[in-house]
C-alpha cells in the first residue's frame, strides 16, 4: 500500500492487486493470489455477460432483489452460501496442497504451493468463509423458506426486516471476496485476536475487511434473529401449540433466541477492536491499561453459543428427515425439544474452554470443562431418539439419509474427542495442534454442512417444482463423507505427533505421509463440490422428468408438504387451522386430504420495495471506504442508510392484495392437477412415476 493517501480515493491506487504482486515477483504464490483474482474478474464478467444476453435483469430485480418474500429470500440466502462454499472448499484444497509440499530444513525452512503470508490470508479467509458466509447464510436461507410453512404462515413477521437483513449478509460476502482482487485479508485467523491485529502489529486494509465484514453481518443476523422469534411467537396458525410445532421450528426458536444474545458479543468485540485502530482506543493494548483477554472473552461468549447455532438448524433437519424416510413418527419428540433448548441455555456457559491454556485459575478451567462435557448429554440423548426413529422402519437410503449416517458416523467421533479436551490437563497439550483442527472440522462438517446439504435435498422439490437427481445427489453425499474422512481424521494423528496448526510449513519427514492422505481428502471434497454443482445442472436439464406438482414427493407429514410445488407467493390458499401434531399426516388419513377450503378471501402480501437493495449498497460503500479510508465517500454513504429508513418510514406503502378469485383459480388449478395425477408408492419415489401425490394408504409420519 502507497503511503500517500489521496484526498479522492483515500490508500486506494493502482499497486493493490495481485496482479501488481505477479509482475513484481513471478512465483507459485503469486501466481495463486492473480489466478484466484482472475476467476473472480471474469466470473463477474460471464455472470453480467449471461444476465444482460438472457434479458434477465429485469425479472431479476422485479421478482427477487426487490421481493420480501421470505421463501425467495431463503434462496437468495443459500446461493450465496453456495457460491461462498465454493471458494471456502477451494481455498481449503490449496491449504492442503500447500502443507502437502511444505516440508522444509534448517537450511531452506520455507517452502511449500505459497508464500507463509499468503497461507495465512488462506487460513483467516477459509475460517471466515465458512463461519460467517457459508454456515451462516446456509442455515438463515433454510430457516427463511422452511418455517413460515411448517408454522402455517403466509411470511415472516418482518418482511422488509428479512430482506435488509438478506443484504447485510451479502455486503459481508462482498468485502471478503473482493479482498481477492483489491489489497490483501487479515492474517490473524477467523479470530483476529489482537494484539496482533492492532494497528501497530498489522496496518493496511486485511483486518479492516475483516472488521466490516462481521460488523455489518453481524447486524443482519441479529435482526434475522428477533425476525425468526417473533414470527414463531406470533405468526403459527390456529390451533399450532408450541408442542405441536415441527422439530425444525424448535430448533429455528431456539437458533432466534440465541443469535438474539450471542450476536450483540461478536459485534461489541469488532466494535472494540475497530475503535482501536481507526481512533487509537486501547480496549485491547496490555501496556495502555486495556486487557487483551477482554477481547477472548467477549468473542467467545459469541463464539461457542455460535457453534450451536450453526447446528441446531442441522439437528432440526436430521428429525424431519429420519423419521419421513423411515416411514415412522418421530420417536422422543419431548426429549428432543428439551434437549434443544438445554443446548441453547448451556452453550452461554461454555465459552472460556476456548482458552484453556491462557492463565485463568485451576477451579476457574475445571467449572467450565465439566459445562463442556455436560452440553454433550442433551446431544446424544437426540443421536438416540433418531436412531430410536430409524429403528424397523421403513427406510429409503437417498442422498438425505446418506448425510444421516455419514453424521451418526463421524459426528460422534467429533464429539468424543470433544470430551477429550473439555479436560484442560489434556488441552493444554493439544490446543496448539492439529488435533484441535480436526475435532473442529469433525463437529461442524458432518453436523452442519451434511445437515445443510441433506436440507437442501429435502426441501430442494419445494422451491422449484422438480426433485435433484439422486443417483447424483448420492454421489455427491458418498464424496463429502469419504473426502471428509481421508482430509481431516488424518489430523488427529498428526497433531499427536506434533503438527502445529496454522503453520505454513514443517521440518518433520514424518509428517509427510498423512499430509499426502489429507492432499487426497483434499481432492475428494473438491470433487464432491464438483459433484454437488453437477446435480443442480444435470437435475435441471431433466426437471420435466423430475417435475413433483403434486408438492408431496415424499409423503410428509408437515404442512408445507400440503401445497403446490414450487409453493406460491401466499403460500396456503387459506391459513390452516391446526388440530394434531403431524397434521397434514393426520389429514392424509381422512378420506380426502386435498378437499378445497369452503371459501376464499382476499389475501394481502407485503408489496416489493428495493429499500433492502439501496441500504445494502449504502452498507457496502460505507465499509468499502472505511477499509481505504475514502473519508467522503464514508460520510455519505454513513448519513445514506439512515435517510434510506426514514424515507421508507414517510412513505405510504400499499400492500399488494391478491383477489380471491385469482387465489381460488390457482389454488382449484393445483387440485385438479393433484386429482389427475397417479399415487406413488415408497418403492417408486425414485422413478419418474412420482409426481409429488403419495399413496396415502401407506403411514405418513
Amino acid at each position: 500500500m502507497n503511503e500517500a493517501t489521496s484526498p479522492i480515493f483515500g490508500n486506494l491506487n493502482w499497486q493493490v492487486t495481485p496482479y501488481t504482486d505477479l509482475l513484481r515477483d513471478v512465483n507459485s504464490s503469486t501466481i495463486v493470489g492473480a489466478g484466484a483474482a482472475s476467476v473472480l474478474v471474469l466470473g463477474t464478467i460471464a455472470g453480467v455477460a449471461l444476465l444482460t444476453y438472457m434479458r434477465w435483469w429485469g425479472p431479476l430485480y422485479r421478482n427477487w432483489l426487490t421481493s420480501p418474500d421470505a421463501k425467495k429470500i431463503g434462496i437468495m440466502y443459500i446461493a450465496l452460501a453456495l457460491i461462498m462454499l465454493a471458494r471456502g472448499i477451494i481455498e481449503g484444497f490449496v491449504m492442503r496442497t500447500h502443507q502437502a509440499t511444505a516440508l522444509g530444513t534448517l537450511a531452506q525452512q520455507e517452502s511449500g504451493l505459497v508464500a507463509p503470508d499468503h497461507f495465512a490470508q488462506l487460513f483467516s479467509t477459509h475460517g471466515t468463509i465458512m463461519i460467517f458466509f457459508v454456515a451462516m447464510p446456509l442455515l438463515i436461507g433454510l430457516i427463511n423458506f422452511v418455517l413460515p410453512q411448517q408454522l402455517g404462515a403466509r411470511d415472516m413477521a418482518f418482511p422488509v426486516v428479512n430482506q435488509v437483513s438478506l443484504g447485510l449478509t451479502t455486503v459481508g460476502a462482498a468485502l471478503v471476496m473482493i479482498s481477492l482482487l483489491i489489497g490483501k485479508f487479515g492474517t490473524g485467523g477467523w479470530t483476529m485476536y489482537p494484539p496482533y491485529t492492532g494497528i501497530e502489529y498489522s496496518p493496511g486494509e486485511g483486518v479492516d475487511y475483516w472488521l466490516w465484514a462481521i460488523l455489518i453481518s453481524g447486524i443482519g443476523s441479529t435482526l434475522t434473529g428477533m425476525n425468526f422469534a417473533v414470527t414463531i411467537f406470533k405468526e403459527r396458525a390456529p390451533g399450532m401449540h408450541f408442542m405441536r410445532m415441527p422439530l425444525f421450528c424448535w430448533t429455528s426458536l431456539c437458533v432466534a433466541i440465541m443469535m438474539i444474545y450471542a450476536m450483540p458479543a461478536l459485534t461489541v468485540s469488532s466494535a472494540m477492536l475497530a475503535l482501536d485502530r481507526y481512533a487509537g482506543f486501547h480496549f485491547f493494548t496490555n501496556e495502555a491499561g486495556g486487557n487483551m483477554m477482554n477481547y477472548a472473552n467477549i468473542f467467545w461468549m459469541f463464539g461457542h453459543p455460535e457453534v450451536y447455532i450453526l447446528i441446531l438448524p442441522a439437528f432440526g433437519v436430521f428429525s424431519e428427515i429420519s423419521s419421513t424416510y423411515s416411514g415412522k413418527r418421530l420417536y422422543g419428540y419431548t426429549s428432543l425439544v428439551i434437549a434443544s433448548m438445554s443446548i441453547a441455555v448451556i452453550s452461554f456457559t461454555v465459552w472460556l474452554h476456548h482458552f484453556f491454556t491462557m492463565g485463568q485459575s485451576a477451579g476457574v478451567n475445571i467449572a467450565f470443562g465439566i459445562a463442556t462435557m455436560i452440553i454433550g448429554i442433551p446431544t446424544g440423548v437426540k443421536i438416540y431418539d433418531w436412531m430410536a426413529t430409524m429403528w424397523r422402519g421403513r427406510v429409503r437410503i437417498t442422498a438425505p439419509i446418506v448425510y444421516l449416517t455419514g453424521f451418526f458416523l463421524l459426528f460422534v467421533i467429533g464429539g468424543l474427542s470433544g470430551i477429550i479436551l473439555a479436560n484442560p490437563s489434556i488441552d493444554y497439550q493439544v490446543h496448539n495442534s492439529t488435533f484441535l483442527v480436526a475435532h473442529f472440522h469433525n463437529v461442524i462438517i458432518p453436523g452442519v454442512l451434511y445437515g445443510m446439504l441433506a436440507g437442501i435435498h429435502y426441501w430442494f422439490p419445494k422451491a422449484f417444482g422438480f426433485r435433484l437427481d439422486e443417483a447424483w445427489g448420492r454421489r455427491t453425499a458418498f464424496l463429502f463423507v469419504g473426502g471428509f474422512v481421508f482430509t481431516f481424521l488424518p489430523l488427529y494423528v498428526l497433531g499427536l505427533m506434533g503438527m502445529p496448526r496454522r503453520s505454513p510449513t514443517f521440518q518433520n519427514p514424518d509428517f509427510m505421509p498423512w499430509m499426502y492422505i489429507a492432499g487426497f481428502g483434499a481432492v475428494l471434497m473438491l470433487c464432491a463440490l464438483t459433484s454437488l454443482f453437477w446435480t443442480f445442472w444435470t437435475s435441471y436439464r431433466n426437471r420435466l422428468a423430475l417435475a413433483v406438482p403434486g408438492g408431496d414427493p415424499w409423503n410428509g407429514s408437515t404442512l408445507e408438504w400440503s401445497t403446490p410445488a414450487p409453493a406460491p407467493e401466499w403460500t396456503f390458499p387459506r391459513i390452516p387451522h391446526v388440530q394434531a401434531r403431524h397434521d397434514w399426516g393426520e389429514t392424509k388419513r381422512s378420506n380426502d386430504p386435498w378437499r378445497a377450503p369452503k371459501q376464499y378471501c382476499d389475501i394481502e402480501m407485503p408489496s416489493n420495495t428495493p429499500h433492502g437493495l439501496l441500504i445494502a449498497g449504502a452498507s457496502f460503500c460505507f465499509a468499502f471506504a472505511m477499509v481505504w479510508h475514502i473519508w467522503w465517500l464514508a460520510i455519505l454513504s454513513f448519513l445514506a442508510v439512515p435517510g434510506l429508513i426514514a424515507l421508507r418510514g414517510m412513505m405510504i406503502i400499499e400492500p399488494k392484495i391478491i383477489k380471491a378469485a385469482e387465489v381460488e383459480e390457482a389454488d382449484c388449478r393445483f387440485r385438479q392437477q393433484v386429482a389427475n395425477l397417479s399415487a406413488v408408492t415408497r418403492a417408486d419415489e425414485e422413478t419418474s412415476r412420482n409426481r409429488g401425490v403419495p399413496d396415502v394408504s401407506e403411514f405418513a409420519g
